[in-house]
């Protein structure tokens, strides 16, 4: 078998299994498949699939592919019956009909190979390791980034790292978020961090730049489900649980400086929703510097949302030792933050 063609029908990379949280996104199937080596794989039609549609026909013939792939390589031409190509799904078979499939690898399953990038590594030991992701660098390989994500570079610092699923990473940021991550070098602490996540023991701050002068007390707490948006899918947003799918949610924001323009806050996680802290900052009428999904707006060189993961704290779940870590914010976050007559400060 070719290396790289998918394994399961399943729709999801080899060795990647489902994540139960919020806090990471698991790749779709892709729709494409790589110019790259090929299977053939030749078939007769059996009396059980005689007068089968040839989706059907396929489907029942290559059991350990999933009926997506193989429309795709029907879509593709790479299916031909009796040694012409065929494109229709519902082309019916017959037995002992020749059945040839050119079998390739799709994007997501090239996906996980490793691709050498610089890290920026705050704190390493054996078990783990503490980076400052930039903003632009994805995470995890999906649709429309197949390559040069952060999962791409850790394969490529520690062959370990490919005997652990997703290469370590636990918890994600969004593309344009900067900021603090902590990775697993082994399976064993992968689990303890998924666990310490689930149990709300690993702390999160933010620091975030949002429009809108701040009004009402320093301290809020956010507390508003948040679910896919029932007027835009691209979107998340507030919602009724009453009435839409959705999950509990809650954020505190400090307020830390701001003007009649906008506010300098700090957002404390205690739940990990997609885009939390966009939705709920923009529910609170403050959407983030740059975020022009959730009502942002670009502020000089911010032209991404103004959103940055500066502290990470846990308990090491292997040594027991207490770890904090902060990053300051990156100079278009500071360059924004002094076009309001603002100076960079953190908790």
């Amino acid at each position: 078998m070719v290396a790289g063609l998918p394994q399961s029908g399943k729709g999801s990379a080899a060795g990647v299994p489902a994540e139960a949280g919020d806090d990471f996104l698991l790749a779709e199937e892709s729709e494409a498949l790589v110019e790259t080596s090929s299977e053939m794989r030749h078939m007769l039609v059996a009396p059980p699939q005689h007068a089968a549609r040839l989706d059907k026909a396929l489907a029942d013939l290559v059991p350990e592919f999933s009926r997506s792939y193989l429309q795709q390589l029907l879509g593709q031409g790479l299916v031909s019956l009796n040694g012409r190509p065929v494109l229709k799904a519902s082309t019916r078979v017959k037995a002992g009909d020749q059945l040839v499939l050119e079998m390739r690898p799709t994007l997501q399953s090239q996906a996980f190979r490793p691709e050498p990038m610089a890290i920026d590594v705050v704190y390493e030991d054996e078990h783990l390791l503490v980076v400052n992701k930039p903003a632009g660098l994805v995470v995890h390989p999906a649709p429309g980034n197949w390559s040069g994500t952060l999962l791409n570079g850790l394969l490529a610092r520690d062959e370990k790292a490919l005997l652990v699923p997703r290469a370590g990473i636990v918890h994600r940021l969004d593309k344009d978020t900067s900021g603090l991550m902590v990775v697993a070098r082994n399976r064993a602490t992968m689990d303890a961090l998924v666990a310490l996540i689930a149990e709300r023991k690993v702390k999160r701050q933010y620091l975030a730049l949002a429009h809108g002068a701040w009004t009402g007390p320093k301290i809020r707490s956010v507390d508003a489900p948040i679910g896919r948006d029932p007027r835009n899918r691209l979107r998340m947003a507030v919602v009724d649980l009453a009435l839409h799918a959705g999950k509990t949610a809650r954020t505190d924001v400090l307020w830390l400086a701001g003007t009649d323009q906008g506010c300098w806050v700090q957002c404390t996680l205690h739940t990990g929703r997609t885009h939390q802290i966009r939705v709920h900052m923009a529910s609170l009428k403050h959407p983030l510097v740059g975020d022009t999904l959730y009502g942002g707006a670009p502020l000089g060189a911010m032209q991404r949302q103004a959103l940055h993961a500066y502290r990470l704290a846990f308990v090491h779940p292997v040594t027991g030792k207490a770890l904090e870590f902060q990053a300051q914010a990156p100079e278009d976050m500071q360059q924004a933050l002094s076009s309001w007559g603002l100076g960079y400060n953190a908790p």
